[in-house]
């Protein structure tokens, strides 16, 4: 089974989600929700999780949360598991609470936390469960507008602190802010998610790549980990240059072994062997290709704009 990528750091921001097993409801009555809320409170205790929103829906939940120390999966364990045993010894019954694990994605909080609390506030009314989102009551959007005092273990400045300094202005600059969008046909911020696991700007996404992923091992259960390496595969380096050198096959071939040897971080056997060819044949062709480029202004804008079109294809995956 597929493993979804952590990326875990200090001061990250998360949207966390986790569902029911089989979509069946993990909220049954206002104590499991009053319960699963004290599950958050004690995370924020124990192990420094910053709050900043939740909405509990019937069988599932959001939250957009900041790890100050780096631990998600400390505090993950804990909120859902506790709240398993929790479930699971009322309700009499064994095994698996929620469906598989929870889904992080690592947030560029500047960018995209002001509008996934949007749409994490709006979710109830998404669902048609109310007509406007002060009306749910188990979400923090109630704090966050001044209906309800907020409890000490939630965070609104950082979010707050966007719509103005003064308390009473920010949270009618955030209402409205979050009211706009009823009724209205919108974008949902998750949908610019990269590889499922990534919600950034470009140069966002390109320095948690350098910073945690570039000297991560590929493990074939955690696919994202491939689609973020940033290395193509050897097929769309083959599909590129053959879009490009139509007309001269074994020019192409040269750019096909150069490019794999230069960005696809195989050994080169493996190379070979898409070529029929050795390691010294890999190494000679790529060699050639280098020493060319340094002559032909033409052929290295060409090579140039395959690999800034690699390089797109792999952000956008």
């Amino acid at each position: 089974m597929a493993r979804p990528l952590r990326i875990a750091y200090p001061e990250a921001f998360y949207h966390v989600t986790s569902r029911g097993n089989e979509r069946k409801d993990i909220f049954k009555s206002q104590g499991d929700r009053e319960r699963f809320l004290s599950y958050l409170e004690s995370a924020t205790e124990r192990y420094g999780a910053l709050i900043h929103i939740f909405c509990l829906m019937t069988n599932h939940y959001h939250l957009l949360m900041e790890t100050p120390f780096g631990n998600l999966s400390q505090i993950m364990q804990h909120i859902n598991g506790a709240y398993t045993t929790y479930f699971n010894l009322k309700q009499k019954r064994s095994g698996h609470l929620f469906q598989g694990r929870y889904k992080a994605i690592l947030i560029d909080a500047d960018e995209y936390a002001k509008e996934v609390s949007r749409y994490i506030h709006l979710n109830p009314v998404r669902a048609k469960m109310v007509d406007r989102p002060e009306q749910y009551r188990w979400s923090s959007y109630q704090y966050y507008i001044g209906l309800k005092k907020s409890p000490k273990w939630m965070v609104r400045d950082f979010i707050l602190g966007y719509f103005g300094k003064k308390i009473s202005d920010a949270q009618k600059g955030y209402r409205a802010f979050v009211e706009s969008l009823i009724g209205q046909e919108y974008k949902s911020p998750l949908r610019d998610v990269v590889s499922s696991t990534i919600l950034g700007r470009v140069d966002f996404i390109e320095a948690i790549k350098d910073k945690y992923l570039s000297n991560k091992e590929f493990d074939p259960n955690v696919p994202a980990l491939k689609e973020l390496s940033g290395k193509p595969s050897v097929e769309e380096i083959i599909e590129e240059v053959d879009s490009v050198f139509r007309e001269n096959r074994g020019l192409a071939r040269g750019v096909k072994i150069y490019l794999c040897h230069r960005h696809t971080g195989k050994m080169l056997k493996e190379i070979g062997n898409y070529f029929d060819i050795g390691d010294s044949g890999v190494s000679q062709a790529s060699r050639r290709i280098a020493m060319k480029l340094g002559q032909d202004n033409k052929l290295s804008k060409k090579i140039g704009k395959i690999e800034n079109k690699l390089k797109l294809s792999r952000m956008k995956t």
